[in-house]
């Protein structure tokens, strides 16, 4: 795969714009329509320097009919976020990321109220080990929603738009995410029913499996088709419907199962030899078709370095989870709702599964580690948080020993665990640090904050007191 992108890179112009472009589309490449449709809106809306034809639609109504009667003036739901959400900070490039991804209740927005989420899929990239993955969250998972009493989770960006909090739905919806699995969420995506259309559209339609009959029911009246076994290829409108139906026994865990063997084929059909070039020809008209359906808070340098980090990842690397019925209980409220009970220590075990599995850097490059640390030059800051005393000295002697540039050595408050932070990306003594104390990416923490006087900031805790490579 790293090859297929390279060689498309060699063959076209390395002006801005086209690197733009290219770097959404490796994007569109590892996760499919979901994660893709957020780049391409934010991208073309955010960079001066791309203009294309076709303003954003704001308060525009959705077609309804059949597929044939769809037209190329093309619609969004009509609903746009309040989201005013603090600039995340920048992302270095090599620290995991993670977005929550939303698709809002259609009957919601029909009857013209404020809309709930009917799809939420938490999706993570860690590109120093070359993996992704996404889990998906049913919308009536019981939990606590900050600020509020106990709701199904799909309440959450209600919650934010109706109450105008800051940061609005998505806000709200990211931070219920966060406290329920325990990691940080640092971007979102909303997507409406219309962008998702129109991008299978320009994609020519997903190739898809099904093994038994399904009921597909298409937006608007008397729109229902039952599709039988066999392999199709779907247009947009039945694609939307085939990710919205909850038929069959399994209900909301049946779909959620769909949703990602729908991204997996999008991400297949994308990366077709012959399709490639043709998304970077009509850039243009997928702009003009879909921009007015995206709402993100990614930044148009993030999607770039986003976009060429992805290249070595394969398709066994992008792992699908799904909180389903074996993590929680069916129960019913106090008021009455059929709701799903979390189960949160097997909960944690599937987060740490999905974001915090094994060593976080890949090999190195090649030499000897110690000249290319020295190289590198990080500062290096060793601070004792364990209960025994005089550990940040001897640590930072040896360290000094193994070739790291350690400027300070001091106390910090007590912990159990030790923890990295890191201010400025130093990838190579990133790596050493990460590995003699065996850290995972849940423990390296990533800052952008104005020059502290450190590259690293090393805290010490009882686990590397009690366990570490010094003589």
């Amino acid at each position: 795969m790293k090859t297929f992108f390279k060689n498309i890179a060699r063959n076209f112009p390395k002006d801005r714009t086209t690197r733009i472009i290219l770097g959404v589309l490796v994007v569109l490449g590892l996760v499919g329509s979901f994660f893709s449709f957020r780049f391409a809106w934010h991208i073309v809306a955010t960079n001066q320097t791309f203009s294309l034809p076709g303003d954003p639609i704001i308060n525009a109504q959705l077609t309804n009919g059949d597929q044939e009667g769809l037209t190329s003036d093309k619609t969004s739901s009509g609903y746009v976020p309040s989201a005013n959400l603090p600039t995340p900070e920048p992302w270095d490039g090599i620290s995991r990321i993670n977005l929550l991804l939303m698709g809002l209740d259609y009957r919601d927005w029909e009857a013209g109220e404020t809309p709930r989420t009917d799809t939420m899929i938490l999706l993570t990239f860690d590109p120093l080990n070359d993996t992704a993955g996404m889990l998906s969250i049913p919308r009536d998972l019981w939990v606590p929603i900050p600020g509020f009493d106990y709701h199904k989770i799909n309440t959450a960006y209600y919650l934010g738009e109706v109450y105008n909090l800051p940061g609005g739905g998505p806000g709200l919806a990211m931070k219920t995410v966060e406290e329920l699995l325990g990691v940080p969420i640092q971007y979102y995506a909303q997507i409406d029913f219309q962008a998702f259309v129109d991008f299978i559209d320009h994609i020519d339609g997903v190739k898809l499996t099904f093994d038994e009959p399904m009921v597909l029911d298409r937006r608007g009246p008397d729109n229902t088709i039952t599709i039988e076994p066999g392999i199709y290829t779907l247009p947009g409108e039945y694609a939307l419907a085939y990710v919205r139906s909850r038929a069959g026994e399994a209900g909301d865990f049946g779909r959620a199962k769909r949703q990602q063997a729908f991204i997996i084929a999008v991400r297949d059909r994308i990366l077709e030899f012959d399709m490639m070039p043709k998304l970077v020809a009509k850039a243009p008209q997928i702009y003009a078709d879909i921009s007015a359906g995206i709402h993100t808070n990614l930044s148009v340098n993030e999607v770039i370095k986003l976009g060429w980090s992805v290249l070595d990842i394969d398709r066994a690397d992008i792992k699908s989870r799904m909180i389903s019925n074996e993590y929680t209980t069916m129960a019913v409220s106090e008021d009455g709702l059929d709701i799903l009970r979390p189960m949160p220590d097997k909960i944690r075990l599937l987060r740490d599964e999905l974001f915090g599995d094994g060593d976080v850097f890949g090999p190195v490059a090649e030499g000897d580690l110690r000249d290319i640390i020295a190289e590198e030059g990080a500062r290096v800051s060793v601070r004792n948080g364990s209960s025994y005393g005089g550990l940040a000295a001897q640590t930072a002697a040896w360290l000094r020993e193994q070739g790291i540039n350690v400027v300070e050595e001091t106390n910090a408050e007590y912990t159990v665990f030790s923890k990295i932070f890191l201010y400025n990306s130093k990838p190579y003594a990133l790596k050493f640090l990460a590995e003699i104390s065996g850290l995972t990416s849940l423990n390296i923490h990533y800052n952008d904050e104005v020059d502290v006087g450190f590259d690293i900031i090393f805290i010490l805790g009882d686990d590397w007191a009690n366990n570490n490579p010094m003589p």
